[in-house]
């Protein structure tokens, strides 16, 4: 049987991770979007089960107790994000490789769980000036979650050299080609 493996990716918001990763999902490897768990509200177009699974804060904190999750982590206060252990044996019984988007303090999480048979990537913006921008960009958050999220990035950014691979996205083609190169470079193991 091939050995279960997956791709973790983490960064602070803005780094163009969810960038980087639809990139990979379309360059032909066998990939396949773990989708998240979360108690925070949908955004824009977002659909349940397509990119999280939304839940209450009540309903998330009985999937906990019940063991339904590999991991799991208060990010902000009753704002919870997890990876469910159904998501994980969906997608390797097809044979597939789970590629997580999970925030720093998961990814660290999934990496020391699953050892080897994981390839963890911080994606790093050259500096937290551009991540203030680029969400600002976005418009979809309030100036004061866009501050939340400024501040939460200067910490997480200490977390960096945790990770098997650094890709800065200071130049997106050359980041998603990085990491492109080093997820080859791990399925050939």
């Amino acid at each position: 049987m091939k050995e279960n493996k997956m791709i973790i990716l983490s960064a602070p918001s803005g780094s163009g991770k969810s960038t980087i990763i639809n990139y990979l999902l379309h360059k032909g490897f066998p990939l396949e979007f773990s989708v998240s768990a979360t108690t925070r509200a949908p955004r824009g177009t977002e659909k349940n089960g397509v990119e999280y699974y939304f839940y209450s804060v009540d309903e998330f904190k009985k999937k906990i107790k019940n063991g339904d999750f590999v991991e799991f982590e208060e990010v902000y206060e009753n704002r919870f994000y997890g990876t469910l252990k159904s998501e994980c044996e969906r997608i390797w019984a097809k044979g597939n490789v789970i590629v997580f988007d999970v925030d720093v303090a998961g990814g660290m999480r999934l990496k020391k769980l699953f050892g080897d048979k994981a390839l963890s990537l911080f994606i790093q913006a050259p500096s937290v000036e551009v991540l203030r921008q680029r969400l600002e960009g976005r418009k979809t958050d309030s100036a004061e979650e866009i501050e939340k999220r400024i501040s939460k990035a200067a910490y997480e950014m200490q977390f960096a050299d945790k990770f098997d691979a650094i890709v800065v996205n200071d130049e997106l083609q050359k980041a998603c080609e990085t990491a492109e190169h080093l997820l080859q470079d791990f399925l050939n193991k």
